[in-house]
């Protein structure tokens, strides 16, 4: 028997509709871990550049490690995410660490001039195997370790080519650092790893999220006219 009335029918979706990707905003914040997050990692690193102006090398790796280990432990208890305290706390211990072994400041910053040079290297080669590294890591932190980007040509290349962007953009700022780090201009060497630690990297990270999103809606499927 019938009534008449047309089936019930299930309203139609996609994966994009049931997984929408985080707001350009959301991921800025996530990476970047807010205004806290990059005002908390520069910390250390000022601590150590004013001691050190003022005062004797130990003291001052002592100063920024123990601001770093302070930061921590206010994100801990406060019941903060503390994966930034931690990358931070563990560049500053290294660089630390080096510094009073050699008795030499500048090299408080090598290991992240080396670190730089070696990141640099890697996304330029990853983007000449057609293996670009923005892509891998836009999977793991970005499409919950999905990688249907590398079916789609568009995303591999536009992936490919922020990799390149990147690469360059890392090689040129580590390789200023690198250049006052052999002239031995130790405060210079401070201010340029403020200035181009954070500011460029937002701007990548920007112009990344921003390009992703873009070319993942153009790709997308159109509905049909009267769907």
């Amino acid at each position: 028997m019938t009534t008449g009335q047309p089936p019930a029918t299930e309203p139609q979706t996609t994966p994009a509709d049931d997984e929408q990707l985080p707001s350009l905003a959301e991921q800025m914040a996530d990476q970047l871990g807010g205004w806290r997050g990059l005002v908390e990692s520069s910390i250390p690193v000022v601590v150590f550049v004013l001691a050190n102006v003022v005062g004797e090398l130990r003291p001052a790796v002592i100063a920024s490690i123990g601001v770093a280990l302070l930061i921590a432990v206010v994100r801990l208890v406060q019941r903060r995410p503390v994966r930034h305290a931690v990358n931070g706390l563990f560049g500053v211990g290294i660089g630390a660490a080096i510094a009073w072994r050699t008795g030499d400041e500048r090299d408080f910053y090598l290991p992240g001039i080396l670190y730089g040079i070696g990141y640099g290297i890697a996304l330029l080669l990853s983007a000449a195997i057609r293996q670009p590294l923005v892509g891998w890591i836009w999977s793991v932190l970005v499409a919950k370790g999905r990688s249907e980007w590398r079916d789609d040509p568009r995303l591999v290349r536009t992936f490919t080519q922020l990799t390149v962007l990147w690469g360059v953009v890392w090689l040129a700022k580590v390789g200023v650092q690198a250049g006052l780090y052999l002239a031995h201009q130790d405060t210079a060497l401070g201010v340029a790893r403020l200035a181009l630690g954070y500011p460029p990297y937002a701007l990548l990270l920007l112009i990344t999220v921003w390009t992703v999103r873009r070319v993942t809606r153009e790709s997308a499927p159109q509905p049909l006219p009267g769907g």
